[in-house]
């Protein structure tokens, strides 16, 4: 395998919504089928970063068989053999490469890193781990072992994935030699991406902020396995404004804004077709009607589909894939481990 390597996870506690499958799941599903033969397409379920905040152990496994089911609903083509779909603690160079490039971090990086700061103010002080502290450790780890050149991820993320550049060029300047490939810097995976990458669709109550499966208000996220009617319930009671003319003004009107993005994108109409049918328009009833609808008849469609994925088709690729990417990674951790001075 001697491919670039296109890498991204999605977590692997809690539904994955509309923001996830528009946003991230999406765009790098259409990637697989276009750029599959020429890149190798590596898709995984980090599940050892669920563990970061509280989740429901006991119900973890059935999550994240539910989660892949959903990947290969949206059109993951899990035929292509360039496409590799596995979990992340069944390939144990994970966990052991991060605790290497612990020893290679500075807690001062560490406490810089925005996304610790927000959610552990989030979180009661007894339940901020040393996992979530070090996240972008392991995260680095999921990325270096392969390679990855190319890694889409949002706003949120853009400071960790520059972390992980930091620490490739660390040690490949400490031991004088390219130990890593080191991803290429966010500007270049954006325009490599494109705009729909990272988009973040906003919640449905509080447009101000994005949609979020950790949302404390079931409300304003539509996740893919809600039921159809309660999903048209929600766009129905979404947040508009009292401004009362529709108008595509992201700070003004967000919440107006993020029914038309999501209308545009549902529908797969050029976003200035939407904005020259309902721009000016009085009434926000009609928009929301029309986009009810369509949420419905998407999560119809997409719900019916996941429940087709057969099991055993799908095992079959994920214990595929987890046996060529421990070989990839063993390859890496030991050529690692040889380096730092644990191997021969």
């Amino acid at each position: 395998m001697n491919k670039p390597v296109i890498l991204t996870g999605l977590r692997a506690n809690n539904d994955l919504h509309l923001g996830n499958y528009l946003g991230a799941l999406l765009p790098l599903i259409d990637l697989a089928k276009s750029l599959a033969g020429e890149y190798q397409i590596n898709l995984f379920v980090p599940d050892l970063h669920s563990f970061t905040t509280p989740i429901d152990h006991a119900s973890l496994q059935e999550t994240v068989m539910n989660n892949v089911k959903l990947f290969v609903a949206a059109g993951l083509p899990i035929d292509n053999p360039d496409v590799h779909i596995y979990r992340q603690s069944y390939i144990p160079a994970h966990s052991e490469l991060t605790w290497i490039l612990d020893c290679f971090t500075g807690m001062g990086e560490m406490r810089r890193m925005t996304q610790f700061k927000e959610k552990s103010a989030m979180l009661q002080a007894d339940r901020v781990s040393v996992g979530l502290f070090h996240y972008p450790v392991l995260m680095a780890a999921d990325i270096l072992l392969y390679d990855a050149s190319y890694v889409p991820v949002g706003d949120d993320q853009t400071q960790h994935l520059e972390f992980v550049r930091v620490i490739a060029e660390r040690l490949n300047k400490r031991f004088k030699q390219e130990l890593f490939t080191v991803p290429k810097p966010v500007k270049e995976q954006h325009t490599f991406f494109g705009n729909d990458q990272g988009l973040r669709i906003k919640d449905l109550v509080d447009p101000t902020k994005k949609m979020s499966k950790s949302s404390t208000n079931y409300k304003g996220t539509i996740f893919l396995t809600d039921n159809p009617d309660t999903a048209r319930g929600k766009i129905m009671s979404a947040t508009t404004d009292s401004y009362g003319r529709i108008s595509y003004n992201p700070e003004k009107q967000p919440g107006v804004t993020n029914l038309l993005d999501l209308l545009a994108l549902l529908s797969a109409q050029p976003i200035e077709e939407i904005k020259k049918k309902y721009e000016g328009q009085i009434e926000y009833g009609p928009l929301k009607v029309t986009l009810g609808d369509i949420v419905s008849k998407f999560l119809v469609d997409f719900q019916r589909a996941s429940i087709s994925v057969d099991t055993n088709t799908l095992l079959t690729k994920l214990e595929e894939s987890e046996r060529l990417m421990n070989v990839q990674a063993n390859t890496k951790l030991h050529l690692v481990q040889q380096v730092v001075g644990l191997r021969g």
